[in-house]
């Protein structure tokens, strides 16, 4: 797994968000961006995290931040969560791990004694020219903003 470092510029990507629309890296020139990747959507850790970031939406918007939230669901269980919990940023269904691959966040986990491969809970923070600033390895869900706001 090689995963993105700062100061890595990051590999043009396009995906399909949750209502089919593509998203591309070069949609974001010129802004800062936050990559959030979660391993499955609507489950607990998950959900805390988007819903602290969706919270906390205004300040990031504020300081320059646009969001997307990554993972491997398909576009009708991402729908379902941006709807439930009316996230205002984009969640891309990842299923082929075109995104995933880029940013190198898929790889072996280790939960309740068993092995398996999986998405790793990363954030990446881009600028302007798709270069990495910052990536948070050990996300907080529940208190995930002030990781990025401090």
């Amino acid at each position: 797994m090689n995963t993105l470092k700062v100061g890595d510029k990051v590999p043009s990507f396009s995906a399909k968000d949750q209502d089919g629309n593509t998203v591309n890296l070069t949609d974001f020139k010129g802004k800062k961006l936050i990559v959030f990747f979660y391993p499955k959507a609507s489950t607990p850790g998950c959900t805390a995290e988007a819903c602290n970031l969706r919270d906390n939406y205004a300040e990031l918007q504020a300081q320059g931040y646009e969001l997307l939230g990554v993972s491997a669901d398909s576009e009708k269980r991402q729908t379902n969560f941006r709807n439930k919990y009316e996230f205002p940023f984009p969640l891309l269904a990842d299923e082929d791990h075109t995104v995933i691959n880029a940013f190198g966040v898929w790889g072996l986990k280790k939960f309740m004694g068993r092995e398996y491969d999986g998405i790793h809970r990363k954030t990446f923070v881009i600028d302007g020219d798709g270069i990495v600033t910052k990536v948070i390895d050990k996300v907080k869900t529940k208190d995930h903003a002030a990781q990025l706001l401090d």
